[in-house]
């Protein structure tokens, strides 16, 4: 149980490090499906972490909210996209 604790803390951390860059979220949907999209990573809470993602015409924008215990439990992936220069 402790060991689950400090990894949670971990991701909490180097989320808050991470606040206002461009991440790509693979959200597992079950049974060989998966949903993946990118935005900015907005706000860190004690429980969640929020994901501002605009569609490709950067018409529509969503507020997406994640637990961290997803990214443990990896029904959740999130990686750093790299800045296009």
């Amino acid at each position: 149980m402790a060991a689950e604790q400090q990894m949670l803390e971990k991701i909490r951390a180097s989320v808050k490090l991470q606040l206002g860059s461009k991440v790509q979220i693979l959200q597992e949907e079950g049974r060989h499906r998966a949903n993946v999209c990118e935005g900015i990573l907005q706000d860190a809470y004690p429980c969640v972490f929020t994901v501002l993602v605009t569609n490709k015409n950067h018409e529509d924008e969503k507020l997406l909210s994640f637990n961290y215990s997803d990214i443990v439990t990896k029904s959740v992936r999130m990686k750093l996209c790299k800045e296009s220069a």
